[in-house]
């Protein structure tokens, strides 16, 4: 009796640590297009589903500062946040040895996602894509909708070079407005497609300057000075993508999330592409206090629906 009495104590022992939670918060480099990638992998129970995040840029790193925005969905999901190749951590590891194209970011992304099904055995993950990432994010969403979920497109870019001439038109004219002759001179510089970094600066600097966002121009012409030729060059690719004609359909949910006053993936390209695009699960959210960063300006709300909504309406 004493051996059959410890020996279900044992068995309740492991079948409640089977299913126990288990918290995650490690980084590591995983082999992904031929190069090593480095992931963060973060939260407070790893039977959650699966969310990963593709930031923006191209070129930056999310992972030293994801609590800021992602705290709360580390409770909820099983949060992936990635150094893309020639950004972060995976930079640092090794510099990409092929060009840089938007289908090579592409295939590493569908290749991150295959990994991270296997591993943590899913049938599922949830997508967001956030600025460059949208663009990773719709094509994969359109390939690959049975790997999704759902969708989130924050800040979805549609048709960017569009959305530059626009921006580089209301710029001129707010500057005229204000009779700033600085900004006329530089701004008239400008040309769209961008020819090098320099009209890019032009271009966020006065953006910047006429919303009133605090980034000091030191630190912003610091930043497009060492930019990378080849970022710039795929950055250039891919404000030439129409999304409006490359996917007018998509299999999977999608939700979009616009700041009211983004001009730099211009909100109303958004909302028209969100009324065209052809879908039996689309939804579409107004961040009335952002712009552009819809997750930094309101790190809260962009949690909450993800939490509250998305995951309540897809997860079956």
């Amino acid at each position: 009796m004493p051996f059959f009495r410890f020996s279900i104590m044992l068995i309740l022992i492991c079948t409640k640590s089977a299913f126990a939670q288990t918290s995650i918060d490690t980084s590591m480099a995983v082999n992904i297009g031929g190069i090593k990638q480095w992931i963060n992998i973060s939260a407070k129970d790893t039977s959650k589903p699966l969310l990963l995040f593709l930031g923006g840029g191209p070129g930056e790193s999310y992972i030293d500062n994801k609590d800021y925005f992602t705290k709360k969905l580390q409770e909820q999901f099983t949060l992936v946040i990635w150094d893309q190749r020639e950004s972060g951590k995976t930079l640092q590891l090794n510099s990409s040895p092929v060009p840089l194209t938007v289908d090579r970011f592409q295939q590493d992304t569908h290749e991150l996602i295959t990994y991270l099904l296997q591993r943590f055995h899913r049938p599922k993950l949830y997508l967001v894509g956030f600025s460059w990432g949208t663009v990773l994010g719709l094509k994969i969403a359109q390939q690959y909708p049975n790997h999704l979920y759902a969708y989130i497109a924050v800040s979805q870019m549609v048709d960017q070079e569009k959305s530059e001439q626009m921006l580089l038109q209301r710029l001129k004219e707010q500057a005229a407005t204000a009779k700033n002759q600085t900004a006329l001179q530089e701004l008239s510089l400008v040309k769209v497609p961008f020819e090098n970094t320099d009209e890019l600066y032009y271009q966020r600097k006065w953006l910047f300057h006429f919303t009133n966002n605090p980034v000091p121009d030191s630190v912003l012409k610091q930043y497009f000075s060492t930019y990378p030729n080849s970022l710039f060059v795929l950055a250039n690719e891919a404000s030439k993508i129409n999304f409006t004609k490359e996917v007018p359909a998509l299999q999977c949910p999608i939700y979009f999330f616009a700041g009211r006053n983004d001009y730099q993936t211009n909100h109303e390209l958004t909302y028209s592409y969100y009324q065209q695009l052809k879908a039996k699960n689309k939804h579409f959210y107004w961040f009335e206090k952002s712009a552009h960063t819809v997750p930094f300006t309101e790190p809260d709300l962009f949690q909450q629906i993800i939490i509250d909504t998305v995951f309540k309406e897809t997860y079956k």
